[in-house]
């Protein structure tokens, strides 16, 4: 059985289908998933997919790219919020400095209100980071100064330093189809030395469709291909990543049942 840790069923991909896409995940081993919220004032809407399917959970946060739309959100917000049973993460929030769609100074202000929720909630932060390594590890070190949080470093495509900062913190690393392109050896190298109860996989569908089905809307049924690509990087056989990934996502996501 897999999870897949991150995806975005409310996108309209996803959801003009979702009875399908249920079906062809179960299909494909996938016994439950995580859809992420992007926005908090959609809440509603991750609530109600999550509570339309028993194996379905939801989380609540900003993405970076939308941190000055939503600074009016505080802390407070996201722990009232994440209250709800089938809330099971704070986020995804983080730094995106590839397209900079947010100011970076009000995506590191959001980004510390998330961490001060998760702290507060002992739920996981599900953290964005896209070409902004340093930073990122210099708040996650700042911050866990001030108290540790648990944390996953999601759709991993930074470089190793990171990786090994965040691991080093207590945090969590996931893999999603990226693991599977023929030019990202960097990621698989990376996914060699995370320890086997440290990483999770994921799809951040419909985004980052795995081979063999890039150019297509990505879903939680292909996470399948990913796992399968991550045990032979990683030496293994299928059935054991499988195992060894959903129990490393039940104890991160304690709040889903699962551990």
């Amino acid at each position: 059985m897999l999870i897949d840790s991150h995806c975005h069923l409310d996108f309209d991909s996803l959801a003009g289908d979702l009875d399908g896409v249920m079906a062809r995940a179960a299909e494909a081993g996938v016994a439950g998933m995580v859809t992420i919220s992007t926005r908090v004032e959609n809440f509603s809407t991750y609530v109600a997919l999550s509570e339309r399917f028993a194996n379905v959970w939801c989380s609540v946060g900003t993405h970076p790219h939308n941190a000055h739309e939503e600074l009016h959100i505080a802390s407070e917000d996201l722990i009232r919020l994440s209250a709800h049973p089938k809330c099971v993460a704070i986020g995804e929030a983080g730094l995106d400095y590839h397209y900079d769609n947010s100011p970076r100074d009000a995506q590191t202000e959001g980004f510390r209100r998330h961490i001060a929720a998760a702290r507060a909630t002992g739920l996981p932060l599900v953290i964005h980071s896209r070409e902004a390594d340093d930073d990122m590890a210099r708040i996650l070190e700042e911050e866990t100064e001030q108290g540790a949080f648990p944390f996953v470093l999601h759709c991993f495509s930074s470089g190793a330093d990171l990786a090994r900062r965040g691991l080093a913190l207590g945090g969590y690393v996931s893999f999603s189809g990226i693991v599977t392109f023929r030019n990202a050896e960097e990621i698989r190298a990376v996914a060699e030395f995370v320890p086997a109860d440290r990483y999770l996989v994921e799809t951040d569908a419909p985004y980052l469709a795995p081979v063999p089905h890039r150019g297509k809307p990505n879903e939680p049924a292909f996470v399948r291909h990913t796992a399968e690509r991550l045990a032979e990087v990683r030496g293994m056989e299928f059935e054991a990543l499988a195992r060894e990934s959903t129990a490393n996502f039940a104890r991160l996501f304690s709040k889903t049942g699962l551990a």
